[in-house]
């Protein structure tokens, strides 16, 4: 209850509070002393509680501030540098090469032996052929 007292202690103030006060006044004090002290105790919890908000909210927006950066972090580059470069100039055609080494086109050869200068869209269409007639060997004899 009250820090450092003992049962001696109270029982004394007991005592000298009904002396004081007399018999009759001291159920009315004693029930004043626990308004005042409900009172006090209320504010403060309600000044706990507005101390404890204030900390809930700085730690929000430490969190806000966090996430923010992450977001910026990760955010993608909008299309424009996306295609042309932080520095507005063309990207070479090949993003893992080099910007100072030019790369050719690669020659690619279809199934009957077209040549295609660059990569087409989609792989041409596989065409059925007939199948190549047997050649037999004859014997003269």
């Amino acid at each position: 209850m009250l820090p450092g007292l003992g049962f001696q202690e109270i029982l004394l103030l007991g005592v000298i509070a009904l002396l004081v006060v007399g018999p009759k006044d001291l159920p009315v004090m004693l029930r004043e002393l626990g308004k005042i002290t409900r009172k006090l105790q209320a504010m403060a919890a309600e000044f706990r509680q507005g101390f404890d908000e204030l900390a809930r909210q700085a730690e929000l927006d430490e969190l806000r501030k966090e996430v923010d950066a992450m977001r910026a972090a990760t955010r993608l580059p909008d299309i424009e540098t996306a295609l042309t470069g932080p520095d507005h100039t063309e990207m070479p055609a090949d993003p893992t090469a080099p910007a100072d080494v030019q790369t050719e086109p690669a020659t690619i050869y279809g199934p009957s032996g077209e040549v295609f200068d660059d990569a087409p869209a989609a792989p041409p269409a596989v065409t059925e052929t007939a199948p190549a007639p047997k050649i037999e060997a004859r014997s003269d004899g």
